[in-house]
């Protein structure tokens, strides 16, 4: 995609709105925080702005008290530029999570007005579960839900694990710990190629695959820059779809703090 084009969507779009997808336990909060670089649990409203709920903090991840609405907006207070909404907990087997979703990626990726329209899909696969990468969730997910011109970038969260499973593998292999350190990077690295490659060769051969993959680290450290994945994400804009939602506003509005990315 021309960053060109890129920068002028960025910049006649009032509010970047990302559904994020993925099982429970991926990540995807932390994920959230690091992106409007806070600490903070978001604020949740409804289509009309009403905020509809208190949320409280388990672990690492945010639970909305009362019941979840993919339909609800989740925005934080340090970059109001960004609106989420969440699929909650995305697990195999829950036929009516999955239908939920698929409409709601089929209302807005195809709403009327720019502002109400998905700009972006992020799915979140945890590398801590690289053992069942790919499950009937995500076969299902890429094979039936057509996202339209809406790109999908599928994220590889908690990608630091590879480290402690590199370590683990060349203990196992008889190396002292000190050997096993210094070659840890490298292994670390190995494999994340494997199971890297391993999701993409499966989701490639779907229906409707990601646009892009991208492992994540460090998103627990609150000094993590984002950079990489606005880029990919903005990068991952296709052009015709990119025209067509550039005619359908002729508002002005703020530029999103992801311009920075394009330069």
């Amino acid at each position: 995609m021309d960053p060109e084009k890129a920068r002028e969507y960025m910049t006649k779009t009032e509010r970047f709105r990302v559904l994020i997808i993925g099982r429970a336990n991926a990540g995807k909060t932390t994920i959230l925080r690091r992106v409007c670089n806070t600490v903070e649990n978001p604020e949740i409203f409804d289509g009309n702005g009403r905020k509809v709920c208190v949320v409280i903090e388990v672990g690492a991840e945010y639970f909305q008290r009362g019941h979840h609405n993919i339909e609800d907006e989740l925005v934080f207070r340090s970059n109001a530029g960004f609106v989420f909404h969440d699929s909650s907990g995305f697990e195999a087997g829950s036929v009516e999570q999955f239908d939920k979703v698929k409409r709601f990626v089929i209302d807005h990726a195809a709403a009327r007005f720019l502002r109400d329209r998905i700009h972006a899909i992020w799915y979140c696969i945890p590398m801590t579960e690289c053992e069942r990468t790919v499950t009937a969730a995500e076969r299902k997910f890429f094979n039936e839900c057509d996202t339209g011109h809406v790109p999908v970038v599928v994220l590889l969260t908690k990608a630091d694990y590879f480290d402690f499973l590199a370590i683990d593998e060349l203990l196992d292999e008889g190396l002292e710990l000190e050997e096993a350190e210094r070659r840890a990077t490298e292994r670390e690295f190995q494999l994340l190629e494997k199971w890297q490659a391993h999701i993409k060769h499966n989701l490639d051969q779907c229906k409707f695959p990601p646009k892009f993959y991208l492992p994540l680290t460090k998103m627990h450290e609150e000094s993590t820059d984002c950079a990489a994945l606005i880029q990919c994400t903005a990068s991952a804009l296709n052009e015709e779809g990119l025209e067509r939602l550039l005619l359908s506003t002729q508002q002005s509005s703020i530029a999103l703090c992801i311009e920075y990315a394009m330069k």
